[in-house]
This record gives C-alpha cells, structure tokens and sequence, in this order.
C-alpha cells in the first residue's frame, strides 16, 4: 500500500467527498436565547463547569462564549471519556494544566448528567437538543450550593467544515442536519489515514480463534438502537454475542480493504476510491441486501451507531495544539 507514512496534504474535511454538502451550521431558537441567558446569569455564578465531549476537546467548546468563561473560576469537564483515548486524555489533561485551566476528565454521557442529585434530576438522553431551558438545583444545604443547568449551545456558524463534521461525528449535531453519509464517509475518512484497521489484525486474529459462538437464528433478535447510551436492561448473552461478531466483521472489512488497497490514502481520490469500495464491504459485512432501498444509508447508519458506541475503539478526534490557548 502507498503513502502509508505520508502526510495528508490537505484536510479531511477539506476534502470534496466530506465537504461536497456544504457548510455545517445547527442552531435552533433555544440556543439563541440560551446563549443570552447564559451571559446574563454568568453574573451570578461564582464557578462554571464547562461541559466538552473527550473526543473533541477544543472542537466541542463554544468560542464565542470563552471570553466570557474566561474571567470566571473554571473547570471544563470532558465527558465521556470511556469513549476516548486514554493515552491521548492524558496529554490534553497536561495541555490544559499548561494554559492554566483546571481540566477532569468524567464518565458521564451528556451533559446535564455530568450534575448528580438524589432528588431532582434534569432530563438526560443520548441526543442533543434535550435541555432548552435554564434550571436551577439546590445541591448541597449547609452551605446553600445551586447548580445552573443550561443547554448545550454551540456557535451560529461554524468556524469550518472539519470542525463541524467532528461535532457531527460526535453526535453533536443531529444526523439529518449533515446527513448519515456524509458523517460516515468522514468516519472512514478518519480511520484510514490514521490507519486504525492495521491495527486490529491481532483482535481479528484472536476472535478468529474463537470461533462463531452464536446461532445464525439469533441475529435478528438484535436491535443496533440497544447500542444508544440510555437506561435499559443488560442485553441477553445471545445479543452480546451478535454485537461482538458484528464488531468483528465490521472490522474485517475495514482492515481486508485498507490492507489490500494499492493506492494513496493521502491522495484524496485514491481516499475516495478505497472509502466507496469499504461501503461496499461494509453493505456484505451487515448483511444488507444490495436491492434494499437506501442500503448505503442503513450502512452508515449501523456504522455511526458503532462507532458512537466505543465498539470500534477509543478515539480523540482533535490534536493536542503545540502553542499554549491563551
């Protein structure tokens, strides 16, 4: 394979495939009026957490508010962390403490779950959007501690479409505001020029060993929305299972055809050309029927899902900066 240790010469997101729809912008009415309210009640508060994805540490903050964040005492809080990676959390843990910024990486799964009360709780879920008004909680008696709940917000425009498709990816904008497709075609954008399905060769090695642990008429039983982060019962072992062989022949496609592919994934056609033939892979790895209408967007789908759900691994989206943010 060419160019396996090239640099790509121009961004992913930059890229006519991934950029091709246009510039990525969501906000709806109630973050406007949010952001208003958030700069009013900043008045009163005497701490901000500031809530970021782990995946996406810079591209998840709200810049336009950073000035106003800035003359208050600050922790950002990156949440969900099982979903990252690690050894990279750690460098952007040391990031933060060199810019002077109290930073502690949590294990919560939106927003308004990082805040735990045993009485009052605010409406938690795995899409964005839920929270679209400010609420106050009393948290703590002696001394009087509230906690101000407020909406995700994000900016009016996004800075560029790399940002916007990172967010996207992320789950931080609706899907159908940038499209299944295009997030997945991102996704394996993402994973072939980091080169992740190399990587999986000695997994995929391992489970090749193991052998087909469930029955073919178990898998119909298994539904990829059971993969969204919601309270729900454990699955069955026979689901688990499925999940888990699914994952591998997922990552069986993805390894086959990057390993097999002769061009140059720093090219952007030839990244194009390898990401049309992984659909393809992909669409037999899922068993979706090629007659099926809108087969490539159930594809995407199931991928998004996935990959959403840490089953494709770790992964930090954004690059530890060289230069210190003021």
């Amino acid at each position: 394979m060419r160019g396996i240790n090239g640099v790509m010469k121009k961004a992913l997101g930059d890229m006519e495939f991934t950029a091709g729809g246009g510039a990525i912008n969501w906000f709806p009415g109630h973050m406007a009026a949010a952001i208003r309210a958030i700069r009013h009640r900043l008045k009163l508060a005497d701490m901000v957490i500031e809530v970021r994805d782990s995946r996406i540490p810079l591209s998840s903050a709200n810049q336009d508010l950073q000035p106003h964040l800035s003359s208050k005492r600050r922790v950002i809080a990156l949440n969900k962390k099982d979903l990252a990676n690690s050894n990279i959390m750690n460098k952007w843990v040391d990031f933060f403490d060199s810019c002077n910024q109290d930073c502690i990486p949590i294990n919560a799964h939106s927003k308004s779950s990082v805040r735990k009360e045993k009485r009052k709780r605010a409406t938690v879920g795995p899409l964005p959007g839920v929270t679209q008004d400010i609420a106050g909680y009393k948290i703590a008696h002696q001394p009087s501690i509230y906690v101000l709940d407020t909406p995700g917000v994000l900016v009016p425009s996004i800075q560029d479409t790399e940002t916007g498709l990172k967010l996207a990816l992320a789950g931080s904008v609706k899907d159908e505001v940038v499209g299944e497709e295009r997030i997945a075609q991102y996704l394996l954008a993402v994973l072939n020029s980091r080169r992740t399905p190399l990587h999986w060769r000695r997994h995929l090695n391992n489970r090749r060993m193991e052998g087909i642990q469930y029955e073919p008429e178990e898998r119909h039983r298994f539904n990829l929305n059971d993969l969204q982060p919601k309270r729900r019962a454990l699955p069955n072992k026979s689901d688990a299972v499925y999940v888990e062989d699914l994952v591998t022949e997922v990552q069986c496609a993805l390894y086959t055809t990057l390993s097999e592919f002769d061009g140059n994934v720093e090219d952007e056609n030839g990244l194009e050309s390898l990401i049309e033939v992984q659909f393809e892979a992909l669409q037999k790895a899922m068993k979706v029927s090629h007659m099926a209408a809108e087969a490539r967007l159930r594809v995407s789908k199931k991928l998004l899902t996935l990959f959403r759900a840490g089953k494709l691994g770790q992964f930090i989206l954004d690059d530890v900066p060289i230069t210190k943010i003021s």
